[in-house]
């Protein structure tokens, strides 16, 4: 079991910066890889950055050049910084962890980004 708790949320005005963090607990041993993701009302959830275990991170083109995702393996965290940000970046974001045939989501956080 892998447990998630996502903070960073909030209110930020087009063209400012959040920074998103989180904490991973439980069986990290085995996590292939950590990501985060986002729903908009009415949307899908859809990814926005992943970084996989020993390798290269992945970025949803949206986010490319403004988002950086980083994993603190000291830390036990996964951070996507945010920059440029724009209203329709403005969602719920969710961390999640994979692990073999398993995925771990967290309570998710919201972004929301004003005009």
């Amino acid at each position: 079991q892998v447990q998630l708790v996502e903070s960073g949320g909030g209110l930020v005005q087009a063209g400012g910066s959040l920074r998103l963090s989180c904490a991973v607990s439980g069986s990290i041993a085995s996590i292939n890889a950590l990501g985060w993701y986002r729903q908009a009302p009415g949307k899908r959830r859809e990814l926005v950055a992943v970084i996989p275990t020993g390798g290269t991170t992945n970025y949803a083109d949206s986010v490319k050049g403004r988002f950086t995702i980083s994993r603190d393996n000291a830390k036990n965290t996964v951070d996507l910084q945010m920059d440029s940000l724009k209203p329709e970046d403005t969602a719920v974001y969710y961390c999640k962890a994979v692990q073999s045939w398993f995925a771990f989501w967290g309570q998710g956080t919201q972004v929301t980004v004003s005009s």
